[in-house]
C-alpha cells in the first residue's frame, strides 16, 4: 500500500498516519521526494481503504500489491514524463532520439556529431566519459575533462546530456555537466550507487542488466525513487543469452512489459542490443512500435575509427535515414490512433 501525503505535509499527522498504520500491523517507509511524500506500507492487514484515506493529512491511498510500489503502475496509471527544460519531454506520447559516440575522444569529435544532431533536431546527445570496459587495456575515456566538453560545446546548441556515472564518488563531479546521469548494465544492481542517485534532483536513466529479468530491473529502479528520485527512465539495452550470433538479444517483450508493469519511461537501446551496425535502425523501429518513448543509439562520424564499440555506431548518413524513417513511422502511429 502507499498512501500519499497532502503537501505541505503536517509533522503532526504524519507521525499520527504512521501510528495508525503502524497498529494495523504495517511496517511504515517514509518517503520524500523533490516533488511529494509518501508512506510505503509493507504488510499483508486486510482494511478498508478508506480508513486510511480519511484522515487528516493523507492525499490518497492506493493498494499495491508489488513487491516494486512506487514504481508499479498500479497507482499511477499515467506514464510519468521527464522534462527538461520547457521544450524536451520523455514519457509524453511521442518517442524521443537520443544519440552521441560511445565515448568522448576530442573536441573536433564532439563538435561534428553536436552539428548532427543539431541538423537531425535531436535535443539529447550521449556520450561516455567513465568508461566501463571489458578489457582493462582498452579505451577508459577522457574522464571528468571530456565530461566538461561534451557539456560546454552541447550548451552552446541547446542540446542535453546523458552521461554514465559509475560510483558513488563521481555523483558530485559530474552534476553540473551533466542533466541525465546514466546507470550501466554492469551497476543495476549497485544499490549504493542507485540510493545515492536517489538524493540527486536530475534524472536517472537504468539500464537492465547483462543477466536480468524484468523484477530485478523495477527493483533498481524502486531504490532510486524510494531514496527520494522520482524521474528515473528504464532502458532495455539487450540481456546475455546463449546466442552468439549477435552482441546481446535485445528483448523486444520487456518493452510493453515494462510498459504495463510500470509508470517509468522506457527507453531502447539498440546499439548495445543487437551490436551489429547495418541492423540497429531495424531493431530501432521494432522498439518504437513495440511501445518505447525513446530511443537512444550510437553515432559517429566515422564509425571505423572510433576509440570503442565501433561495429554498432551508425555514421551520419545512415543515422539521418533513421531519423527519417523514424519520423513517418511515429507520424503514421500517431495518425492511427
Amino acid at each position: 500500500m502507499i498512501v500519499q501525503l497532502r503537501q505541505p505535509a503536517d509533522v503532526l499527522q504524519k507521525r499520527q498516519i504512521i501510528s495508525v498504520l503502524q497498529n494495523l500491523g504495517y511496517t511504515t517507509q517514509p518517503v520524500r521526494t523533490h516533488a511529494a511524500e509518501y508512506i510505503v506500507c509493507i504488510g499483508s492487514a486486510a482494511i478498508d481503504i478508506r480508513r486510511i484515506g480519511v484522515l487528516p493529512g493523507v492525499g490518497d491511498v492506493f493498494r499495491v500489491s508489488d513487491t516494486y510500489k512506487l514504481v508499479s503502475r498500479k497507482w499511477k496509471t499515467r506514464t510519468s514524463v521527464i522534462r527538461l527544460g520547457d521544450e524536451v519531454s520523455i514519457g509524453s506520447g511521442t518517442p524521443v532520439m537520443i544519440a552521441g559516440p560511445c565515448s568522448i575522444e576530442h573536441e573536433d569529435q564532439v563538435r561534428s556529431i553536436v552539428s548532427h544532431l543539431k541538423q537531425s533536431g535531436i535535443r539529447i546527445m550521449r556520450g561516455g566519459a567513465f568508461k566501463p570496459r571489458s578489457s582493462p587495456y582498452a579505451f577508459q575515456g577522457l574522464g571528468l575533462n571530456g565530461l566538461k566538453l561534451l557539456y560546454r560545446t552541447c550548451k552552446e546548441q541547446g542540446i542535453y546530456v546523458i552521461s554514465e556515472v559509475m560510483e558513488i564518488g563521481q555523483i558530485d563531479q559530474m552534476y553540473d555537466f551533466v542533466d541525465i546521469f546514466q546507470v550501466g548494465a554492469r551497476n543495476t544492481q549497485n544499490f549504493n550507487l542507485l540510493k545515492a542517485l536517489g538524493s540527486v534532483d536530475k534524472p536517472v536513466l537504468l539500464k537492465r542488466g547483462i543477466s536480468g529479468s524484468i523484477d530485478e530491473l523495477l527493483q533498481s529502479a524502486e531504490y532510486i525513487f524510494s531514496s527520494g528520485n522520482e524521474e528515473i527512465m528504464l532502458c532495455e539495452r539487450g540481456i546475455r543469452s546463449f546466442e552468439n550470433a549477435y552482441r546481446n538479444t535485445f528483448d523486444i517483450n520487456a518493452i510493453p512489459l515494462l510498459k504495463a508493469k510500470s509508470h517509468l519511461p522506457v527507453i531502447a537501446d539498440p546499439s548495445h542490443g543487437i551490436g551489429i551496425r547495418e541492423h540497429v535502425p531495424d531493431i530501432a523501429l521494432a522498439a518504437i512500435v513495440a511501445g518505447a518513448d525513446g530511443v537512444m543509439y550510437e553515432v559517429h562520424e566515422q564509425p571505423e575509427e572510433a576509440a570503442s564499440d565501433g561495429q554498432q555506431t551508425l555514421n551520419f548518413e545512415e543515422s539521418a535515414r533513421m531519423q527519417l524513417r523514424a519520423a513517418r513511422l511515429i507520424q503514421a502511429m500517431q495518425d492511427s490512433l
